[in-house]
């Protein structure tokens, strides 16, 4: 089950929600300013391989750029455009 908590409510019940999280397989997202901050579910979980199925969720989980969007593009444009380039040949072959 998900639920969303705050980052206070967090550190509040802090024992009882990892309980939850062990014996229940609760995920917990925690809010700060009414965004998204953290997220919390059982270890296990992360340990287990993803499925191409799964994909749509987990992006859907990752925070919007918003307004930064347009920064974020330019930023990743001008990155690639400095990576040196890759040896046609490897030197261990």
């Amino acid at each position: 089950m998900e639920k969303t908590i705050t980052a206070t409510e967090a550190v509040r019940k802090f024992s009882e929600i990892l309980n939850a999280i062990k014996y229940k397989g609760n995920h917990y997202t925690i809010l700060r300013g009414k965004k998204p901050v953290a997220f919390i579910s059982p270890a296990e979980e992360h340990l287990k391989e993803r499925t191409l199925g799964e994909l749509k969720g987990l992006l859907a989980k990752l925070p919007h750029l918003g307004d930064e969007a347009e920064y974020f593009e330019k930023d990743m444009k001008e990155i690639i455009k400095h990576q040196p380039a890759m040896p046609e040949k490897s030197k261990w072959a």
